[in-house]
């Protein structure tokens, strides 16, 4: 499906406001609001598994606004982990003392907001692609960290992203070890990570991945590196866990 298609047939990220109707059209996704009556809507969500959501929202005028937009994938197929775990399709080589910028597609979700003011409220949220959306462990089966997994291809650039399926992420690796290494994961509290869009596409926070020594031990620090864009932010889902950095061992 080109990326014309795409957002000729689908609804664009943004606020959208209700007096009567209004459909949104997602990939095998359809969500409808209606005006019931004085002061009263309704909520109608069909997805991708043939599951479906209904909710009534009582409003204090007869209209209603929303906003769409991507969210971080944390909520499909349950909550269980603020974690993620991205796969690379290519292993990164660094030499000794270098650095590279990347940037992958990560799987995202989205949400749906009410607007009171200047005050978003969660309503609803919707996974594009359920059958990737899967968990994944690292480390040991006693101690391990949950995440949310996903197998990852590198991007071009900001503007690659898959509509409604995966935004893109920026990861900048500095390797100040005295030998070459290879990394080929990356895990992360992506919980920290803000998200952005335009019409029907979407970014996320990147993050810096360090390799170095701690005592005699080689490790991978990450940390959230804020994206510079003017794209529109989107609302918060979950609390974040402000300046929490993820220490990874290498293989």
């Amino acid at each position: 499906m080109s990326e014309d298609t795409v957002e000729s047939e689908f609804s664009k990220y943004g606020v959208y406001d209700v007096t009567d109707r209004l459909e949104l059209s997602l990939p095998e996704t359809l969500v409808k609001i209606e005006r019931i009556g004085e002061r009263a809507f309704s909520y109608f969500r069909q997805d991708s598994e043939g599951k479906t959501v209904e909710k009534m929202i009582p409003a204090k005028s007869n209209e209603l606004r929303i906003e769409l937009a991507p969210i971080r994938p944390l909520n499909h197929p349950a909550r269980r982990t603020g974690y993620v775990f991205l796969k690379f399709d290519k292993e990164i080589y660094l030499s000794q003392n270098s650095a590279a910028s990347i940037f992958v597609h990560c799987p995202i979700e989205v949400g749906v907001f009410l607007i009171h003011n200047s005050k978003r409220e969660s309503l609803d949220w919707i996974t594009c692609n359920p059958l990737n959306s899967r968990f994944g462990l690292y480390g040991s089966p006693d101690s391990g960290t949950l995440c949310k997994y996903a197998e990852v291809t590198l991007a071009t650039d900001f503007s690659d992203s898959i509509p409604y399926v995966e935004g893109v992420m920026k990861i900048v690796i500095e390797n100040n070890l005295a030998s070459g290494q290879t990394v080929s994961k990356v895990i992360f509290p992506i919980t920290d990570n803000s998200l952005y869009y335009e019409n029907s596409k979407s970014i996320l926070d990147g993050i810096k991945v360090t390799l170095k020594k701690r005592a005699v031990v080689s490790i991978a620090d990450v940390q959230t590196d804020p994206a510079n864009t003017d794209w529109t932010k989107s609302p918060a889902w979950e609390d974040g866990t402000a300046n929490t950095s993820m220490e990874m061992g290498l293989e």
